[in-house]
């Protein structure tokens, strides 16, 4: 066993000890393949929370400056993270990403590049994910993840139906505007499963 299994089932067992989890939509998740994981942003907490609800594992990509935490730069590799430079266009890191899309693996993006912190509509984000989705055969998940990271409080993660990129590709968008196409889907899912009667 590896130190990202053994790492995930310590982790489940902390947010299962301490948020009230309800997962929706996990059959959307494709079992195999190159699959990019899109979702919204809220706290630090939101990779590895994704990252237990799935049974395949997971790759993230994590700013530079964590990688430069001691004990925890040492880690994330082992967990499957590799950094990027952000606003440097990180040729290393895209052509990394693209390589573990391409052999079948899972990627987590999120499309706004930063954490909303005030869990307001999500924004126009950055090019990343549409680069992502209209240069590879990735299947497309929208994931949304909705509450606050409090002592038992209830913590919601809804996986979208994958999205159609055909449409994207035969219209050759730029990568920003499919980054906010897919961004559209995941707004959708936070719009629909937020509140009393979601």
């Amino acid at each position: 066993m590896n130190l990202y299994s053994i790492g995930k089932r310590l982790v489940n067992v902390y947010y299962h000890l301490n948020f009230k989890i309800q997962v929706i939509g996990l059959e959307n998740v494709p079992e195999h393949g190159g699959v990019l994981i899109c979702s919204n942003h809220l706290s630090n907490f939101d990779p590895p929370f994704i990252g237990t609800q799935i049974a395949r594992p997971l790759s993230f990509i994590a700013k530079s400056e964590l990688f430069k935490v001691p004990v925890l730069g040492q880690l994330l590799p082992h967990l499957n993270a590799f950094p990027i430079r952000r606003g440097e266009g990180d040729r290393g890191a895209i052509r990394l990403a693209l390589k573990l899309i391409r052999a079948g693996h899972a990627l987590l993006l999120f499309p706004e590049g930063h954490r909303n912190l005030e869990h307001t509509p999500m924004k126009r984000g950055l090019s990343g994910a549409g680069f992502f989705a209209m240069k590879t055969d990735a299947v497309v998940v929208p994931c949304a993840i909705i509450g606050h990271y409090k002592f038992r409080s209830k913590m919601k993660i809804v996986f979208g139906k994958p999205i159609d990129t055909t449409v994207m590709k035969n219209q050759k968008l730029k990568s920003a505007d499919a980054s906010s196409a897919i961004m559209q889907h995941i707004q959708a899912l936070l719009d629909a499963y937020t509140g009393p009667t979601a």
